[in-house]
């Protein structure tokens, strides 16, 4: 069966749904988790940069407005770390074997390149449901995932009610 599971996560509601699932797929088969959460700037939660063309004649301006940037994206990449701290806990108090990795970059092939570098069995992400001209236009990280990753792939829907309900994990995550 599954003995290695990468787990794709983000800050999101979905995010603890995704973990959710995989964490009761993993305690009966007590199969190791490797969770990921991986740094782009698509994410919801994400800093913007704000870009105007006017300020380049104004490199002070550009200067500040850099430096926000930067210090909003050490906060959302410590906020993306606390969060697999608190899964890792989560799932190591139920006795399943964890790791986690926070990597920048394109999330499609940064979880189909870590599947290959980590041998695992399985891939769990969430799948956002956009519709079929939303998905082209932007891409779709799952439909990518589910065509390149060298293993099994099980992409999880965003319940009927669009939020996630609370497990005996999510809660205990939430508590800590």
């Amino acid at each position: 069966m599954f003995q290695k599971i990468l787990v794709a996560v983000d800050c999101s509601e979905m995010g603890r749904h995704v973990f959710n699932h995989a964490l009761s797929l993993a305690k009966p088969i007590q199969a190791e988790l490797i969770l990921l959460h991986v740094l782009t700037a698509e994410e919801s939660g994400s800093p913007d940069m704000f870009v105007s063309p006017g300020l380049s004649y104004y490199p002070v301006v550009n200067d500040s407005m850099l430096k926000v940037y930067r210090e909003q994206w050490q906060e959302f990449e410590e906020r993306g770390l606390n969060m697999l701290r608190s899964l890792s806990d989560v799932a190591q108090s139920h006795g399943i074997t964890t790791s986690y990795r926070q990597i920048p970059g394109s999330p499609g092939r940064i979880i189909c390149a870590m599947a290959e570098e980590s041998g695992v069995d399985l891939v769990i992400m969430g799948r956002r449901g956009l519709s079929a001209i939303r998905e082209m236009l932007m891409g779709s990280v799952s439909n990518y995932v589910l065509h390149h990753a060298p293993c099994s792939t099980l992409t999880i829907q965003v319940p009927e009610n669009g939020a996630a309900k609370p497990s005996d994990a999510q809660e205990a995550a939430a508590s800590r």
